[in-house]
């Protein structure tokens, strides 16, 4: 058997491209895969919602195999490949004739999407769930989605995949504290990966300055690019403010440092896209408590292994109670942090998911 792997992959700067790398080489100890091939005897796509993935899902709607859906919602996939004619059509493929006007409306809005919660009601999945011979999701959340786009689609939920990475050393994490101007007693805190509106991060950053006042040894590293130039201005105000220490893009060395030298990870995402974000898959892998919304796309975490933050209008309160919480009462800190890595390393690992993948396409080929 064949297996034909499409998607993006390093040095892209995307999660989805460091998963496929470390699913690939994993797969590779179990059978024949080659990358992107014209013909083969069942293909593998991993799909998103940026232009990284234009040609794989069109190759997968053309020649349908297995999908891994990444971003339950592709609404904003659609926004940035098509004109205005082409999305309305979709739109209504999706969800009916009655829906064009709200499609048109959207459209007109589509400058303000990656904050509007109407943008990530309507996913969009249909044509890629019901074309599909198997469905690979992460989560309940985006179970849910594609069983409501295709109800007769095969839905199959494989956790997202962590792998051990190198250790770091105490005096490696000591040195890139000073590196950052960081005193080395201060608890910090860490928001990665690509800045967006729905990573909450007006609430987190005012809510960090609460929090700074009241526990001055506390900091914020907020690393990584910002994805408008407009939401950066917005926010650019408060990045400035006393404890906030910022980082762009971190390569995967820096980003190794980054990780092993927080405390605790900020990973909200609101308006949800039906994803599992893979940074707060490693950060729990190494034991970090990882503060999360609270929803579906993250119900297959233990109640007591990771930091639950209500969203809507509970969402400052109930991370400024825990963002004080947690430098507070250290002991319970580094025990929420070791039951995050203890789910990660028995649900995550590499070679499981592997397993679980392989197991799928095996029987997709049959």
């Amino acid at each position: 058997m064949t297996v034909g792997f499409y998607a993006p992959l390093p040095p892209a700067r995307t999660g989805v491209a460091d998963y496929a790398a470390a699913l690939l080489a994993e797969l590779r100890r179990r059978g024949r895969i080659e990358i992107a091939p014209a013909r083969c005897d069942v293909a593998l796509y991993h799909l998103g919602n940026n232009a990284l993935h234009a040609a794989i899902y069109r190759r997968a709607m053309e020649r349908p195999g297995v999908v891994t859906i990444h971003d339950a919602v592709l609404h904003h996939f659609f926004l940035g490949q098509m004109s205005e004619t082409e999305y309305v059509e979709e739109f209504v493929y999706n969800y009916g004739e009655w829906s064009r006007a709200m499609a048109r409306d959207l459209w007109k809005g589509r400058a303000g999407s990656g904050g509007d919660a109407r943008y990530f009601e309507y996913p969009m999945l249909k044509r890629a769930v019901e074309s599909a011979r198997a469905v690979v999701v992460h989560n309940p959340a985006a179970a849910r989605m594609a069983r409501e786009a295709a109800p007769g689609a095969r839905i199959v939920e494989i956790p997202h995949l962590w792998q051990q990475g190198a250790a770091v050393s105490d005096w490696e994490s000591r040195r890139y504290r000073e590196r950052l101007g960081i005193d080395e007693a201060a608890f910090v805190f860490g928001v990665f990966g690509y800045l967006r509106e729905s990573k909450r991060l007006h609430n987190v950053l005012e809510v960090f300055r609460e929090v700074h006042r009241q526990i001055p040894q506390t900091a914020l590293l907020l690393a990584g690019e910002f994805v408008a130039e407009a939401f950066e201005q917005s926010v650019a105000p408060m990045v400035g403010q006393p404890g906030v220490v910022r980082r762009p893009f971190l390569s995967d060395e820096e980003f190794r440092l980054a990780a092993n030298m927080v405390d605790a990870c900020i990973n909200l995402r609101h308006p949800a896209a039906g994803e599992t974000s893979g940074i707060a898959i490693r950060l729990m892998g190494l034991g970090k408590p990882v503060l999360v919304s609270d929803g579906e796309e993250c119900a297959r975490f233990p109640e007591d292994a990771c930091v639950r933050i209500a969203a809507g209008i509970a969402e400052r309160e109930s991370l400024l109670y825990h963002m004080i919480l947690l430098p507070s009462i250290l002991e319970a800190t580094r025990a929420i942090g070791s039951r995050g890595a203890a789910h990660i390393a028995d649900r995550h690992r590499v070679d499981q998911v592997g397993k679980q993948y392989w197991d799928l396409l095996c029987d997709t080929c049959m």
